[in-house]
């Protein structure tokens, strides 16, 4: 029967996508107690392979004709559900925060942040941080614009996914060089769980966008077609504004 919609074929990535990302999180585990890190390493390389042969086929088979409207259509409404979820997923992190910041208990000492702890400085690595990602936020709309002016935004791509590079360098350094753990209390169990976890998403945020960035090389993308990459620039910025929460409230307020 005749009908606008892609039927997929029988495919085993969400279910080799499942066990990876199973097996990266329970890595974490054996490098966090007992510093093993090669388990870590081979499944995070496991997850990013199959996400990469994943995403190829999706990209094959809109070339192929299969992504039409209809199609789309889900995408964008799949897309949007994902993101609101994510929304939720970081609003479950702040409410945390908020109700051990604002009513801090008696083993706080009553005050927060939590008496005798060395926080790290906002006006320090966090505001360089910040500088830079609002600059990728800047640099990814400029491509964007580029592209439906049906101009080369290459140069504005390679810029984005390099300032997507360094500001997870730099978020590892200040891992590094703070002073406290994720095991020093609320603050930094929250510090470490807002702060890792929108790392993790800037992570795989600039890797989809160096996924399109690709795509973008090979003519896959035109000024009125490109929907995977406003998909990526979709996500980026949810990343910005995150971490716009994340320096003011998580770094200066509770500084």
């Amino acid at each position: 029967m005749f009908h606008n919609f892609h039927i997929l074929s029988l495919s085993s990535y969400a279910f080799n996508l499942f066990f990876a990302s199973a097996g990266m999180l329970s890595s974490l585990v054996m490098f966090f107690k007992f510093g093993l890190y090669e388990l870590f390493i081979f499944t995070l390389f496991s997850v990013l392979f199959i996400s990469f042969a994943w995403g190829k086929d999706i990209a094959m088979e809109g070339l192929s004709g299969y992504h039409n409207f209809f199609v789309m259509d889900g995408f964008k409404f799949g897309v949007i559900l994902f993101v609101f979820s994510e929304f939720m997923f970081f609003f479950c992190i702040f409410w945390t925060f908020f109700d051990a910041a604002l009513v801090p208990v008696h083993e706080l000492g009553e005050t927060w942040s939590p008496f005798g702890m060395h926080l790290v400085n906002p006006f320090g690595v966090p505001l360089f941080n910040t500088i830079i990602l609002l600059s990728s936020g800047v640099t990814v709309t400029w491509a964007h614009h580029s592209l439906l002016s049906n101009k080369s935004c290459t140069n504005s791509m390679i810029l984005t996914c390099l300032l997507a590079a360094y500001f997870t360098g730099i978020q590892l350094m200040e891992y590094m060089e703070a002073s406290f753990s994720i095991a020093d209390g609320v603050f930094g169990s929250i510090f470490y769980l807002s702060t890792g976890f929108h790392g993790i998403h800037v992570l795989c945020g600039g890797l989809f966008l160096a996924f399109n960035f690709l795509r973008l090389l090979k003519n896959h993308f035109n000024y009125n077609h490109h929907l995977g990459l406003e998909f990526a620039i979709l996500y980026w910025h949810f990343v910005d504004v995150v971490w716009l929460f994340l320096f003011v409230f998580v770094y200066w307020w509770s500084y």
